[in-house]
């Protein structure tokens, strides 16, 4: 019989205890619970399971273990999917509208599944870029005891005598563009970048997200690097199972987690490991849901002051599986704690502070994926915030490679991502252009697709250090180059990229925090007094609603 005064069942004593509640046992014994698994507390396992993508495809088999865990530690699983948007499928057309969408309705289904369900904790399972932040942001408005876990990164194709990743691939399309590779050799590219299951190989959105999500003490420390296919993955899933009956029992909770200053730990990972853009979005967003105030600004600071230590795809030379090998994302925090950036006392899932889990790290003798402090690839870190009288707002640029700091040149408009692809694809865009992508912003396009196949296809022309390109899209973490995104405001609310024609000259500043236009302020507030918002892309659905309801960029693009 339940025991109604279990303070481990605080919410589904409600659902199932009682004779008013027979109706609900009888439902839930009718696909397999016993009268045991119902006394015990439930304890929600989310993911994001879907049969198109490498990325999620495993986490019906890595739930397995986390709800094995779950069982042994006392408790009783309740599994359920959501849903998913592959980037890297969708990737350059109308279904990369979706993507950024369905973060939101991700968090949006946790949330009313669980709340529906009264579960007393949660362990939520991500897969890609989106999902990651997804699930943090479920747990954040659930604020039941529960962490997230990432189901590990994809391992490095092979072709010829070089590791390759989906990067290449899309690169490569750029380059039999211009004839500088065949059709077969393309086709053979492809068949080898991704080898099984797991997300993008480099240190692109997802693994980004993924050492956020560790740093910021949401995962257990030494889980979420560990490869999709390595034996130990289903270890780590099993005692993330267990772990959440620890976080039940001394009632922590992700809102006690989730701090200001674990969200500066996470930022300060992000730039030291040369992060996607990304994770500015996604780091706003997940601030929102825990109400804690977060500028976009604040990533600048955090990055200005932060070396870049890792090595890491698009910029550098290794993968995220090399990452893993060298010491993994407790290294990072050991650097951050070294170099005195790391907030040390905040509190993990783990029970333990992320200062002793740093402590913890183990470096790999003789890595070269993670550079010491006397030794950093720069002295500060990967992501810059730009403003100026083209992003009031401001802007995101990544600068972990060898980008230039900065280029003057022509602009090149173009009122889509299609549009401006043809024209790269056409060879007409030259040394010096600055390409701009406008309407393709969070209200926009709706979604704000990222824009990897027309970036991919400029460095793949052999064009990536002679031009840039900014928009009010973003990019993929494979992006690399001086390309500035997330230009706010954007063009459909009347921004002053929607001013822009072809010829304006732009500068890039990175060291002043500058882009403009060579525009007088009276000349852009001219042309934007013609200027009319075009019509919605759509007029009913999920994206109507979406561009209704979603915020500036600046804000992270969460919707209110």
């Amino acid at each position: 019989m339940a025991d109604s005064n279990n303070p481990l069942r605080p919410n589904s004593s409600v659902l199932l205890d009682g004779p008013s509640r027979a109706p609900a046992r009888a439902m839930m014994k009718a696909v397999g619970y016993t009268d045991e698994d119902l006394a015990r507390p439930l304890i929600g396992v989310a993911h994001t399971w879907i049969e198109i993508m490498p990325c999620t495809y495993h986490l019906r088999d890595l739930a397995e273990h986390v709800k094995r865990g779950i069982r042994d530690a006392g408790a009783t699983p309740v599994e359920f999917n959501t849903i998913a948007v592959c980037d890297g499928i969708s990737m350059g057309t109308h279904g990369m509208r979706a993507s950024l969408i369905s973060r939101e309705v991700i968090a949006d289904s946790i949330e009313l599944t669980s709340l529906g369900h009264l579960f007393d904790g949660i362990v939520a399972l991500s897969g890609c870029d989106k999902t990651i932040p997804a699930t943090v942001m479920a747990l954040l408005r659930l604020n039941l005891p529960g962490l997230m876990i990432y189901g590990g990164s994809i391992q490095p194709g092979r072709y010829g005598d070089q590791n390759v990743t989906i990067q290449d691939v899309f690169e490569a399309v750029g380059a039999h563009s211009a004839g500088k590779m065949t059709e077969a050799e393309l086709r053979k590219l492809e068949s080898v970048a991704c080898p099984g299951v797991g997300a993008c190989g480099g240190q692109f959105t997802a693994n980004t997200m993924s050492t956020a999500s560790e740093v910021l003490g949401i995962s257990p420390a030494g889980i979420n690097s560990i490869p999709a296919t390595d034996p130990e993955k289903p270890r780590g899933a099993y005692r993330a199972g267990q772990m959440v009956m620890d976080l039940l029992k001394k009632n922590l909770r992700p809102r006690d987690i989730v701090t200001r200053k674990a969200i500066e730990n996470a930022i300060a990972a992000v730039a030291m490991t040369g992060g996607s853009t990304n994770a500015v979005l996604h780091l706003l967003a997940i601030a929102h849901e825990a109400g804690i105030e977060l500028s976009i600004d604040d990533f600048d600071r955090i990055s200005s002051r932060t070396p870049l230590l890792a090595d890491l795809k698009p910029g550098g030379r290794f993968m995220a599986a090399d990452m893993h090998a060298a010491g993994g994302i407790p290294l990072i925090m050991k650097r951050l704690k070294d170099a005195g950036l790391l907030h040390a006392g905040e509190r993990t899932v783990t029970g333990r502070t992320i200062g002793e889990e740093a402590e913890q790290a183990t470096e790999t003798a003789g890595q070269e994926v993670v550079h010491g402090l006397g030794n950093p690839l720069k002295p500060s870190g990967g992501l810059v915030i730009l403003h100026g009288n083209l992003a009031p707002e401001g802007c995101v640029v990544k600068v972990a490679g060898y980008e230039r700091m900065t280029h003057r040149g022509p602009a090149r408009v173009f009122d889509c991502e299609d549009d401006a692809f043809k024209a790269v694809s056409r060879r007409e865009i030259k040394p010096g252009d600055v390409v701009v992508i406008r309407y393709e912003g969070p209200k926009g396009a709706p979604g704000m697709p990222e824009m990897l196949g027309v970036t991919a296809a400029l460095v793949g022309e052999g064009l990536g250090d002679q031009v840039a390109l900014l928009t009010d899209g973003r990019f993929s973490g494979a992006t690399h180059g001086l390309m500035a995104g997330h230009v706010a405001p954007e063009a459909a609310v009347g921004g002053p990229i929607a001013a822009l024609r072809d010829g304006d000259v732009i500068t890039f500043d990175i060291a002043r925090r500058r882009l403009d236009v060579e525009l007088s302020d009276s000349e852009i507030a001219s042309r934007l007094k013609g200027w009319k918002a075009p019509a919605p892309h759509y007029k009913s659905g999920v994206m109507a609603k979406y561009a209704q309801l979603v915020s500036s960029a600046s804000r992270g693009a969460v919707t209110k």
